[in-house]
């Protein structure tokens, strides 16, 4: 389910590759019913909401596609701000993400109590309190996997924070696609998930210089 992030090597890559693709789900899309039971000025009223968002043409957003087992390659992207994970209108923003092994700040921007709890499975990685407009807390997620996010005072939220262990990820936007650029020749194991399906893995060899380009079909 996790893992502690490995020691991944940065260094030069030379004749580095490029995977890309598109992520679709040609299944039927069910939806779920949001309730909110309290706060409802801010929470909004009763709604059907999608569990996986899918475009006209299949293509899935927030499907996240990452490489595993990569010991080295190309280096970080400089460090900026650390991510965010903001409690807004009683939801979280982003509803998925990803992101190094390393700091999260978890922000209310909501008028009252938020209780942001996330989970390496079962196992809980964090559990905050939130009650002013304006808080913001810093959590360390240190080991790669799936964190799964929800809120002990509004049951109906949830997201996910995906941590990864090297450089080689990407989420998908509306249209579906992704792009992994800079990837040493070689072969690898390239996963796609999604919270609502799961994940897929498929092989994938990156040969110099050139494109490699998937659909990935996800499936519940």
């Amino acid at each position: 389910m996790s893992a502690p992030a490995q020691a991944y090597e940065e260094g030069p890559v030379t004749g580095g590759g490029t995977i890309e693709g598109t992520i679709v789900y040609r299944g039927d899309v069910p939806t779920t019913k949001i309730i909110p039971t309290k706060d409802v000025e801010v929470c909004g009223q009763p709604r059907e909401e999608p569990l996986i968002e899918v475009g006209s043409d299949q293509a899935v957003l927030n499907a996240a596609v990452y490489l595993v087992d990569v010991a080295k390659g190309k280096a970080w992207a400089e460090p900026g701000k650390p991510p965010e994970l903001n409690n807004l209108k009683c939801r979280f923003e982003p509803a998925v993400q990803m992101i190094p092994a390393g700091s999260l700040e978890v922000v209310n921007s909501d008028p009252m109590l938020h209780n942001t709890h996330g989970y390496y499975g079962k196992r809980t990685a964090f559990n905050l309190a939130l009650p002013n407009k304006g808080q913001r807390i810093p959590v360390e997620l240190k080991r790669a996997g799936t964190v799964r996010i929800d809120c002990d005072a509004h049951g109906w939220m949830e997201g996910w924070v995906y941590v990864v262990d090297n450089p080689y990820y990407a989420i998908t936007g509306a249209d579906g696609k992704f792009s992994i650029p800079d990837v040493p020749p070689g072969n690898y194991k390239l996963v796609a998930i999604h919270p609502f399906t799961g994940p897929v893995e498929q092989p994938v060899t990156v040969e110099e210089n050139k494109p490699t380009n998937l659909t990935i079909e996800l499936k519940k």
